[in-house]
């Protein structure tokens, strides 16, 4: 006898909708709080980049640094390509596309990551796992950061980001 999966299919894509629309909000406004608070007080964020963060406040302070500063804060929303949905385990795969902003002449600009998401009931997840290559991420970055220079658009925030990362790279 095999057990039944603790969520159903119809629950796990609702709350995932769910999560995506404060996603979206959070992206708009600038306020991540209301995205953070999706996650279990417990939860893990496991983020290959940046670490691994144990608890809702330590996602939020990470989440609000990494959101509060470019490129987090230039990348305009956060749609998922595809989902797979996984009774079995209580979670969502998805494909999540990062663009930026157009920078003024209608170039397109983005990363996409693999992420799984880890459903804990109740609207909450219990964690997050970001799979990207840090360097597709940078490369995009950069480049958008070259057009806007180029067409006069780029925020302050974004040159300083160029210019130190630039400066690293021995450009």
């Amino acid at each position: 006898m095999t057990d039944q999966p603790r969520f159903t299919r119809d629950e796990l894509a609702a709350a995932f909708a769910d999560f995506q629309a404060v996603t979206d909000k959070a992206a708009k406004s600038g306020d991540w709080n209301p995205w953070v608070d999706q996650f279990a007080e417990d939860a893990e964020y496991i983020e290959h980049a940046f670490g691994t963060f144990h608890g809702r406040e330590e996602i939020r302070t990470w989440a609000l640094k990494t959101m509060g500063s470019f490129p987090g804060n230039h990348m305009t929303e956060f749609p998922a390509l595809w989902i797979t949905i996984d009774e079995e385990r209580g979670q969502v795969i998805a494909e999540i596309d990062n663009p930026m902003p157009d920078p003024g002449d209608g170039s397109v600009f983005g990363a996409a990551n693999l992420s799984i998401f880890r459903y804990a009931g109740d609207g909450q997840w219990r964690g997050e796992e970001d799979w990207y290559n840090p360097m597709k991420f940078g490369a995009m970055a950069m480049g958008w950061c070259t057009k806007a220079i180029e067409l006069g658009t780029i925020t302050d925030e974004a040159q300083r980001w160029f210019d130190k990362t630039s400066k690293r790279m021995g450009r």
